[in-house]
């Protein structure tokens, strides 16, 4: 298998879930930035335009985040970081559908809307007008989830998920570019520090990222 990788927070998310579970994979980089992602030979490949993707042995190609991630969690079943079984793999699928849904989409359009809308402007419809009504909603979903997450280390409970990777290189990635961590949600910020703490979270951060001074 090969890992089709550039800089953000997406293919962070598929680097710190490879070094949670321990496995190195073969990388092709694309250049991100100048938006070699968008164009052949690279959309040959996966027509979204969107990194990363996972070349398999076959010569398939897998080009969504979370499916990479739970391909490779049932190739790679040990350290769990989905579910051990039905019930806990449905669980954790329901706590990564919200958190998608409520927080971190809505935080990734909000930068490509505002902050980076520059970078994004030619590649995704942008829609500028809508950039702080969606800061909003992720901020008020992100109160939430620091209400529910009282008493419970990591968002599922007691064990560290793919979710956790997701929400984190999510937050890591906006908290310096509009979107800052409140303060106030302190069991949010004390998972954040937990995570943080994780050898993955340095080790997933591409190469030149503070020359970007973006943390993808």
């Amino acid at each position: 298998m090969k890992l089709l990788n550039s800089f953000g927070p997406n293919p962070r998310i598929v680097r710190m879930f490879l070094a949670e579970k321990g496995i190195t994979l073969a990388r092709q980089d694309f250049d991100l930035m100048a938006g070699e992602n968008r164009k052949p030979p690279y959309t040959d490949q996966n027509p979204a335009g969107t990194t990363p993707a996972l070349e398999l042995d076959d010569g398939r190609v897998i080009g969504e985040t979370i499916a990479i991630c739970e391909y490779l969690e049932e190739r790679h079943p040990t350290p769990v970081l989905v579910g051990s079984n039905a019930e806990a793999r449905a669980e954790h699928r329901m706590w990564q559908r919200r958190v998608e849904l409520n927080i971190t989409e809505l935080m990734f359009h909000g930068f490509r809307f505002a902050e980076g809308y520059e970078l994004f402007k030619n590649r995704v419809h942008c829609v500028p007008e809508a950039a702080p009504g969606l800061k909003v909603g992720a901020q008020k979903w992100l109160a939430k989830l620091d209400g529910l997450m009282a008493g419970k280390p990591f968002i599922t409970g007691d064990d560290f998920r793919l979710v956790d990777i997701a929400l984190y290189c999510t937050l890591d990635f906006v908290k310096d570019l509009g979107q800052p961590i409140p303060a106030e949600l302190k069991n949010i910020n004390a998972w954040f520090a937990r995570v943080d703490g994780r050898p993955s979270a340095q080790s997933s951060l591409s190469p030149g990222w503070e020359q970007v001074k973006m943390r993808g």
